[in-house]
């Protein structure tokens, strides 16, 4: 990460900040940053320090002497003056940061460089020990607030860039960063139903991070199938407050999330055991996931949710995997024994999304038979097929 690259970075993030906080620029300024440090600066601190600066914090500082607002709960980052070492600067911060490691916090510790001048009950360092072959230090940042042990990142620039994602995630300004990613979710949402995987989640996840909640729900369906999902995206419910990037469709939500949730519970059983639905299981009590969404207090949630529950308890109800034909070929497949995961494959040819925003037959894992078929491998096979 060169001062090249750095510049038109820091300067779309003062831009969008700008957006987001119309007429509180810093000092009148519409550049977060300040006048950037001299080489001779920068040699003062590396002789100061007795080490070579890593490369991106050192071409930082060549573009920008600091910085204001590094994220919502960092306030400001230090220059070449006020750069130094945990130890010296922080001892109580160094010794806690220390401790989460587990080790002799002294060797430790003295090797932490903080970066961070004012921050919300935390700090950001590098740690001098923890180098890769690019030379850069791994960032770190701890809040006490969090309940959580350091957050690292391989270099100063990829922790920069995680704070930029969160500012996004955050305060949602609408500029044309946020409409490029829009752009690129439309785009890898098209290349998923290609049958393409890798890509479009890479996408799907990094969007998210930026607050791009379209993208947490079509993530949400590739790692449901891959059996990676730890999580259901609740605040993706149809009753949500109005302050996302995107709502879900109620009809969508019905069809292919709800069904799952009381198949969880009931594969999973009351100690979460004895299950082999890693995509649900890990999120914790059944109790308290069906009761969270219960208690979000709105009646469309509450309507939607007891609609459903009312149906499951029908003599002749059976999870609806999707449109009619899919459906039909679906379940068809699973009643074939033997032959159910080739004719479930089959039966893929069948399938459309029922919304723009449905990227695969998730709602097969609210049956128990498919739950067990549907291994990782086999979800990847599915979601590596051409769909729609």
């Amino acid at each position: 990460m060169d001062r090249h690259t750095w510049k038109p970075f820091l300067r779309r993030w003062s831009e969008d900040w700008r957006v987001a906080h119309p007429g509180e620029e810093p000092d009148g300024d519409p550049w977060l940053g300040f006048p950037p440090a001299t080489e001779d600066e920068v040699r003062a601190l590396e002789a100061r320090l007795g080490c070579v600066l890593p490369p991106s914090l050192r071409e930082f500082l060549l573009v920008t002497n600091g910085w204001r607002d590094a994220g919502n709960f960092v306030w400001r980052l230090r220059g070449t003056e006020q750069i130094g070492w945990l130890a010296d600067l922080e001892p109580l911060w160094a010794e806690a940061c220390a401790d989460w490691n587990g080790e002799d916090e002294e060797p430790l510790a003295a090797g932490f460089l903080l970066v961070s001048l004012a921050a919300d009950a935390g700090v950001i360092y590098l740690d001098s020990g923890d180098v890769d072959e690019r030379g850069e230090w791994a960032a770190y940042d701890m809040f006490t607030w969090t309940a959580r042990g350091p957050e690292r990142h391989d270099s100063f620039y990829e922790k920069m860039y995680s704070f930029y994602a969160r500012f996004h995630a955050l305060e949602r300004p609408q500029c044309e960063t946020q409409r490029e990613w829009d752009a690129r979710i439309e785009d890898a949402r098209l290349a998923s139903l290609r049958g393409e995987v890798d890509r479009p989640l890479a996408v799907f996840e990094q969007a998210r991070s930026f607050g791009r909640d379209r993208a947490s729900f079509l993530c949400f369906q590739m790692r449901v199938l891959l059996r990676e999902e730890s999580h259901h995206p609740f605040h993706l419910l149809p009753t949500h407050s109005g302050t996302g990037s995107w709502t879900i469709d109620e009809g969508l939500f019905a069809a292919q999330v709800r069904p799952l949730l009381p198949a969880a519970r009931e594969q999973a059983g009351p100690s979460g055991s004895g299950s082999t639905h890693r995509s649900l299981r890990d999120h914790g009590s059944r109790r308290v996931t069906y009761r969270f969404q219960r208690d979000r207090g709105a009646q469309r949630a509450e309507r939607l949710l007891g609609r459903h529950q009312a149906r499951r308890e029908e003599p002749e109800f059976r999870v609806c995997f999707g449109n009619p034909e899919f459906d039909a070929a679906a379940h068809a497949a699973l009643d074939a024994g033997e032959d159910a995961w080739p004719r479930l494959l089959d039966a893929l040819v069948h399938w459309r999304p029922l919304h723009e925003d449905h990227l695969a037959p998730i709602a097969l894992l609210a049956d128990p038979r498919a739950a067990r078929l549907i291994t990782p491998e086999r979800g990847r096979r599915i979601l590596a097929t051409s769909r729609g």
